[in-house]
């Protein structure tokens, strides 16, 4: 038996005897998620229910760090921010690495950490170390793809969905590179497995052998929640016994943590002690404040003839930009796009020309220019059909999901923007 690896005080989740006096914060800024659990059926507004996709509102970046100040206040005990939610951090990285940048910038001291399924992981994990992050929760529930595949609907990765076997087999070889490569880095990796009987209730010993030896710090066995109108919803939820006797097995290889609760994507306060419920109201406050309104009173569309949001950002040679008066919508002027070229500089003068624009609709984008434009405080918003009718849902409720799902006009484009085909620079 190899010796196991201890943990660090400080977070709860990663040290039950830190547990009673440290708590958290998660601040729900990832709604998307680039994978279909068996077990997961995501709700954003359940505030009796106490598991992992669930939450009361979700926050834009800035808004999460006028909600960690807020529950500062109100709890001197919070020693980490986490971000678990209500989707996957890394489906959502350029919200996860601005929520970090914003709240590591201001609040320094306190611990970082974030919660994922490991399929996007990879392409961040030197950014994480920058900002910060030094606790990493890994959910691996399979170290073999033909158990892997039952338990997993989909996997998309970029614009591809994967689903069976080789579904399975690129999410397990994800989740191995993370776990190395956070390990390389210093991080603490917890590694999450959902119990599931009759699917992999005997594997799990292995689960723990293969992440240990990878490096993993401490693993969470977590018994199945069946959750209403899930392919899994059939199966009985393990019983203690279950769940004992695979974390004795477990446990030859690594510590195992027998203090979870289950923690929500906007948990809140010491483990045993969770305000989300109290806390939901400042939380919405905080979702619904118009934090960059003032500053940003515009949108910016990309279009090839001027009636339709259909034009690639990459292939965008200016921009309409569209404001909100008294009378309604209307039309402000257009400007010049940069000049197409490689590397994140032209994304950064896209991000200065747009420098009073809340949003940016277009037909398809990157994930560089996504997380620079972010950070610069554009959101870039996948949308099709007539412009005359997003501005209204941008300047709304600000719910720009609605536009990714209308159709009209946006054509198949390969992306040549900047002339770095292939490389994603220019996407």
């Amino acid at each position: 038996m190899k010796p196991l690896r201890t943990t660090p005080p400080g977070h709860p989740c990663f040290d039950r005897n830190s547990a009673s006096s440290c708590g958290r914060v998660h601040v729900p800024v990832a709604p998307k998620c680039n994978i279909q659990c068996g077990y997961c059926n995501r709700k954003y507004d359940c505030v009796n229910e106490s598991r992992p996709g669930v939450t009361s509102a979700v926050l834009s970046p800035r808004q999460a760090l006028d909600y960690v100040d807020k529950v500062l206040a109100a709890d001197p005990r919070i020693t980490v921010i986490g971000i678990a939610g209500p989707g996957d951090p890394m489906a959502n990285p350029a919200e996860t690495l601005e929520t970090l940048r914003l709240v590591h910038e201001k609040h320094p001291e306190l611990l970082f950490c974030l919660s994922s399924n490991g399929l996007g992981l990879p392409p961040h994990l030197d950014r994480l170390k920058e900002l910060g992050v030094t606790h990493v929760t890994v959910t691996i529930n399979a170290v073999d793809p033909a158990i892997g595949e039952k338990l997993y609907s989909w996997v998309r990765d970029d614009k591809v969905v994967w689903r069976g076997r080789e579904a399975a087999e690129l999410l397990l070889a994800r989740q191995l590179e993370s776990v190395r490569g956070l390990v390389e880095r210093g991080m603490i990796v917890k590694v999450n497995t959902i119990l599931v009987p009759g699917v992999n209730d005997h594997h799990v010993e292995e689960v723990a052998r293969v992440v240990g030896e990878l490096g993993a710090t401490i693993q969470n066995i977590i018994p199945l929640k069946p959750t209403a109108d899930t392919p899994l919803a059939h199966l009985p939820e393990p019983d203690a016994a279950a769940v004992n006797a695979a974390r004795k097995g477990a446990g030859e290889h690594i510590s195992q943590m027998t203090h979870c609760k289950r923690c929500r994507a906007d948990a809140v306060g010491l483990l045993h002690e969770d305000k989300s419920a109290e806390m939901a109201d400042t939380l919405r406050a905080c979702a619904a404040a118009k934090t960059e309104d003032a500053e940003r009173p515009y949108v910016a569309v990309a279009t090839r003839e001027g009636m339709l949001v259909n034009q690639h950002l990459g292939e965008a040679t200016r921009f309409q930009i569209w404001g909100q008066g008294a009378s309604g919508f209307f039309l402000v002027e257009e400007r010049l796009a940069p000049k197409p070229g490689c590397g994140p500089e032209r994304w950064k003068q896209v991000a200065a020309t747009l420098h009073d624009c809340r949003a940016l609709l277009c037909a398809a984008f990157g994930a560089h220019p996504e997380g620079i434009l972010v950070a610069a405080g554009v959101k870039p918003v996948e949308a099709s059909g007539f412009i005359e009718d997003a501005p209204e849902v941008v300047f709304g409720n600000g719910n720009t999901a609605p536009l990714r799902g209308r159709k009209g006009g946006v054509g198949k484009t390969s992306c040549a923007g900047g002339g770095c085909r292939g490389t994603g620079e220019g996407c």
